[in-house]
């Protein structure tokens, strides 16, 4: 039987969304009839209009789509203008106040509190200057992730082009907008593999071949990667090489092969991992060979070896995560900034748009650890850039805890999560800096938060990897966390194992404490932390980290196991509220 979804889908979706988004959007919010909502919502994903969670009706999230991080001239600023002017709530968070913007793992952008009435404005202003929402959401090929820096620093294979024309061409193809579910692709030309193409439903990495005694520069082609309901999978060869000509024709052949084959009726089980599950790698490969225009070569060799990003070694190697001052092709610049938990105040993105005018092209690339690069700084303009304000605060160089942390959305404005995640997570960081003492040689600790196990904030490939759940404390019902050690994303990805279950969230930041102090006491020399978990054994790991309440840290909502309509206010949902943010009537 097809899922009601399919059914929903099959009806109306893809690029016709929009046309019924806008008709809502002018009739208010108590035009969608209270038994259509779930339907609606659905299909207004594709279009990157996500409805806030229970207690927060009629307002809602956009999410953004910029292929491979790109952001040009313009568009930045753009952006901050429609948070500063449509992006505030009605209630402020404790830690970022009002009107902010979220930088996601996917290289784009988030938008809250927005009202539906608004959307046809913000869309006018954004579109303006080239910035979409397509196919943000929903049972979609996502926003495109690739190398920030494709076309501006060194890369093995030129990508940036390749990116462009998947977007446009098989991204941008509304035959191909009704995805089974929503799927991933990756594309690096850089040996860092900062696209992370291990955890991709279709990602091309950098290698090269010996075809007909010539050393040929191309990618090798992974399927089935992905994290989520604690069953991840890590991408897996289909042993196909392809040239960068050959490279779009076959990501479009197994996206097509999917689109067609994919399962439609379970969605516990039909991401594209579990396709590639039941389908066999081989069985895959032979239908990709048939359906090729050309006769593709078996995988040619690697650079996984000297992957950095992500990868749990030495920052001596290369870069973690862009973040800090790198060289550019062109003999300029560009300037990595670490953004805590990636939330950037409305006021804040108009600054960081002002000085890559400044000193750069005015063009900022975002990456996959929710940072933004000013890109195109040239020398003589780079001490000065380093000496603004601003980079105090979000320093290109900031301390390992920080430059390690990612966030999900959690329960502030997701229906999925358990636990809330950002205003935590930026809580935890400076207490972490101030109270753990790390070796000299150790730049960063890669601490990723979800709200739950669907796994958007990419726990599973952390050094330390924190999952939403709830437990009991003192008799009462309080927000919890699931703690694992040893991810990463390198020459052989792995995900975390679980050391602690269902801790506390106030004894969090003492467990991380003792395990971190752990392995700065017990280290080897030279050793990362992923290194120190693999040599310690699971046992071991397990005792050292130890949950602990400690001095100096209070939890910002402990007690919001209960599910508050807004984790940091404890009155009476204000929500629905018409478009000028009066509430309504329940009956109305």
């Amino acid at each position: 039987m097809v899922h009601k979804k399919e059914g929903w889908k099959e009806e109306l979706y893809g690029d016709e969304v929009r046309e019924k988004i806008e008709e809502f959007a002018e009739r208010g919010w108590e035009s969608i009839p209270d038994d259509e909502r779930e339907k609606w919502f659905s299909r207004f994903k594709f279009w990157g209009v996500f409805h806030h969670r229970s207690g927060q009706e009629s307002y809602f999230m956009m999410r953004l789509t910029n292929c491979g991080g790109l952001l040009e001239p313009g568009q930045l600023r753009a952006i901050g203008e429609v948070a500063d002017e449509y992006a505030s709530g009605p209630v402020d968070n404790p830690e970022f106040g009002d009107a902010w913007i979220d930088f996601t793992t996917r290289q784009s952008v988030q938008l809250h509190w927005l009202k539906l009435e608004d959307i046809p404005a913000i869309w006018e202003k954004l579109e303006s200057v080239g910035v979409s929402s397509r196919s943000a959401g929903g049972d979609t090929m996502r926003n495109i992730s690739g190398c920030p820096v494709a076309g501006k620093a060194d890369e093995y294979v030129e990508s940036r082009g390749l990116l462009d024309d998947i977007q446009e061409g098989i991204r941008g193809d509304d035959d191909l907008a009704n995805m089974p579910r929503k799927f991933n692709i990756s594309v690096s030309g850089c040996r860092q593999g900062c696209a992370q193409d291990s955890i991709n439903d279709v990602g091309l990495e950098p290698a090269h071949r010996l075809i007909d005694g010539e050393d040929v520069r191309g990618f090798n082609v992974r399927v089935g990667g992905g994290l989520g309901g604690r069953e991840p999978r890590r991408a897996r060869s289909l042993d196909l090489f392809v040239t960068p000509d050959q490279a779009y024709e076959t990501v479009r052949t197994f996206v097509e092969y999917y689109h067609r084959e994919g399962n439609r009726q379970n969605r516990s089980k039909n991401r594209a991992r579990f396709f590639v599950d039941e389908t066999g790698v081989e069985e895959i490969r032979e239908a990709m060979v048939e359906r090729l225009s050309f006769d593709p070569e078996h995988a040619g060799t690697d650079f996984r070896r000297e992957y950095t990003y992500n990868a749990g070694r030495s920052s001596e190697y290369g870069a973690h995560d862009h973040v800090g001052v790198y060289d550019q092709a062109d003999g300029t610049n560009y300037v990595g900034l670490s953004i805590p938990v990636g939330r950037l105040a409305a006021g804040k993105v108009l600054e960081l748009a002002d000085l890559a005018d400044e000193y750069g092209s005015g063009e900022v690339r975002l990456t996959r650890r929710q940072n933004p690069l000013i890109m195109d700084v040239p020398d003589d303009r780079l001490d000065a850039l380093l000496d603004e304000p601003f980079l105090e605060t979000y320093s290109p160089d900031s301390n390992p805890f920080v430059q390690g942390a990612m966030a999900c959305t959690g329960t502030e404005f997701c229906s999925l999560a358990l636990t809330e995640t950002k205003a935590r997570m930026a809580r935890m960081l400076p207490w972490l800096r101030d109270n753990v003492e790390l070796p000299d040689d150790v730049d960063r600790i890669k601490i990723h938060y979800s709200g739950c196990t669907a796994d958007c904030g990419q726990a599973m490939t952390a050094d330390i990897g924190l999952q939403g759940m709830r437990a009991q404390k003192n008799d009462e019902m309080v927000e919890a966390l699931d703690v694992g050690v040893g991810g990463g994303v390198g020459e052989e990805p792995s995900f975390i194992e679980w050391a602690r279950q269902r801790v506390p969230a106030d004894e969090v930041p003492g467990l991380i404490r003792n395990l971190v102090g752990a392995y700065a006491a017990l280290r080897e020399e030279g050793q990362t932390f992923r290194e120190w978990v693999d040599a310690t054994g699971q046992g071991a790991i397990v005792e050292l980290a130890e949950p602990e309440e400690v001095e100096g840290y209070e939890d910002p909502c402990l007690y919001d196991g209960k599910q508050s309509w807004y984790p940091f206010d404890d009155g009476e949902s204000p929500a629905p509220t018409s478009a000028e943010g009066a509430p309504l009537e329940a009956d109305d």
